[in-house]
């Protein structure tokens, strides 16, 4: 077929230097100067930052199982791809990092070339009892790439990153065939000759990966109607302990339950997605954005509430309430942000836009004030600190201040109930373990004819050498009030370990054995990342 492809294309320029010990690239990290001026935000920060160790430093623990000689070629255990491969980059994560804290440091890293690659390690692995915890780029922030189980004889880190291309593009039917290990860029950039993309952007997207967004059920930038990976798979290959799964690739299909629905989600426990055929989409060629201010947050979620049962289907559709509005410096006098866009390859989108800022208004939105900046806009203020916020994290991490994020969905009847007994139940969560007040804000990710997803963010003075169990405290009050308010443990972060506890009371029993009977099946000796979805000892 003349409109499909099958060549290879040349291996995507590299990502920038990356950070092994906190978010990003190493050159757009927070300097000590950085770190102190934000600091001086947060009352009763500490005074200096926290040093940032070197790779040489660190006391890694000694590695206990040897690379086996027919793999040795794959299989590293420098220290530098040990110590970057140990954590996430959730605040508790950084924060052992900059201490210097390595004990959960895998004895292997692995760095497949092709799916034989992958078959021949796990193979490997399952008779040597070594856990095998798959890795993308490593920006979970939920512990889903650490290793917590300490029951196996070794531990493979195995990164899939060498698995980087799109093999094959069919413009006719507007998909594409592309490996699990492209990272968002590399991705994109082989998709553009063709006109198409994935319209796939997290916050993360330089730094992630189509197999992650696929094992953690991840939502992409765009605010209604696919939110998320899910709704652009057309087919997903899996490599198992028990054999390769590859689905049938058809649009659509009512035979009986989805494979594809079974390992989308799975995070790495029940088999390493390897490639998988995509829904592509013709590059947007017609943009328009505008944002609204309003002086009541309830008069804004009744804005979006309107838009979201439009059918309109904005791309863009973030609510900022007031504290979140003024930390990303995008709002004054305590209003509430409604940022909005439309985008279209076929047409002008000028008229669904006024359609949009027309239903804002109704409820009491103004056009928002542009910012001092010459050329500036609100909704490009608001981009930048969306995408900056990851480094500024990290800043007050290395300054002894505690930042958590946890995002989640409810029905709209739910949610200003929800949003009051978070900002209550955090507060006093944080007034116990920091006697400090906290700041809780709040901004809508996403949003659906029947609810929101709201992402909150929890900033609150820290206690040095304590942090992390600060944290944890934090965070479970949290999973309590979200459980108890009847909104989901995550919207888009995926379990992971942190959010076990929350999960393992949100999924029905009758399916959980369902699942552990997958497990059993597929993994049958239960090194397939060891504590994710199900208890270490399952088998």
């Amino acid at each position: 077929m003349a409109d499909r492809t099958s060549s290879l294309p040349p291996r995507p320029d590299s990502s920038p230097a990356r950070s092994w010990w906190g978010w990003g690239a190493l050159d757009q990290a927070l300097s000590d100067a950085e770190c102190a001026s934000l600091a001086a935000l947060v009352p009763g920060a500490a005074g200096t930052p926290l040093p940032v160790p070197s790779i040489a430093s660190l006391d890694l623990p000694p590695v206990r199982v040897g690379a086996p000689a027919p793999l040795a070629h794959l299989l590293s255990s420098a220290p530098a791809d040990r110590a970057s491969h140990t954590y996430g980059k959730a605040f508790r994560d950084v924060v052992r990092a900059l201490y210097g804290d390595m004990a959960a440091a895998p004895d292997l890293v692995g760095f497949p070339r092709d799916e034989r690659d992958v078959v021949d390690l796990l193979d490997w692995a399952a008779g040597a009892d070594v856990a095998v915890v798959p890795y993308g780029a490593g920006s979970s922030v939920v512990g889903g790439v650490e290793y917590r189980a300490g029951v196996h004889s070794g531990v493979l880190s195995l990164d899939l990153s060498g698995l980087d291309r799109v093999l094959e593009t069919d413009r006719v039917s507007r998909a594409a065939r592309i490996q699990a290990g492209a990272l968002g860029p590399g991705l994109e950039s082989q998709l553009r000759p063709h006109g198409l993309t994935l319209r796939h952007f997290p916050q993360s997207f330089a730094f992630s990966t189509l197999g992650g967004w696929l094992a953690t059920r991840a939502g992409g930038h765009y605010a209604t109607l696919h939110t998320h990976i899910d709704d652009l798979v057309e087919s997903l290959r899996v490599v198992t302990p028990s054999g390769v799964s590859q689905s049938l690739r058809v649009p659509g299909s009512g035979a009986g339950p989805s494979p594809d629905r079974l390992f989308l989600g799975s995070e790495g426990t029940l088999g390493i997605i390897t490639e998988a055929w995509m829904r592509l989409q013709d590059r947007p060629t017609h943009r328009a954005s505008a944002s609204l201010v309003f002086e009541r947050f309830p008069d804004a979620v009744e804005a979006v509430r309107t838009i979201a049962q439009s059918g309109l289907h904005p791309a863009n559709c973030r609510l900022l309430d007031p504290g979140e509005a003024a930390l990303s410096g995008v709002a004054a006098g305590g209003g509430s942000l409604l940022v909005l866009g439309v985008e279209s390859a076929h047409g002008p989108v000028e008229g669904r836009l006024a359609e949009l800022v027309a239903l804002a208004r109704d409820h009491g939105g103004s056009p928002a004030e542009e910012p001092p900046a010459a050329g500036g806009s609100a909704v490009g203020a608001w981009r930048s600190a969306f995408l900056r916020m990851p480094y500024l994290r990290d800043g007050l991490a290395r300054m002894g201040v505690i930042s958590e994020t946890f995002e989640t969905a409810c029905t709209w009847d739910r949610f200003p109930e929800l949003y009051e007994a978070v900002h209550r139940d955090a507060g006093a969560a944080v007034q116990k373990v920091t006697g400090a007040s906290a700041l809780v804000n709040c901004r809508f990710t996403h949003v659906y004819p029947d609810g929101p997803a709201p992402y909150f963010t929890v900033i609150a003075p820290g206690r040095r050498g304590s942090e992390v169990a600060m944290w944890d405290e934090i965070k479970a009050a949290a999973m309590e009030t979200l459980g108890g308010h009847g909104a989901t443990v995550t919207h888009h972060h995926a379990v992971g370990r942190d959010h076990r506890p929350g999960y393992d009371r949100q999924r029905p029993e009758p399916f959980a054995l369902a699942l552990r009977a997958a497990k059993r099946a597929l993994d049958p000796a239960g090194i397939l990342n060891p504590g994710v979805l199900f208890d270490a000892a399952t088998t």
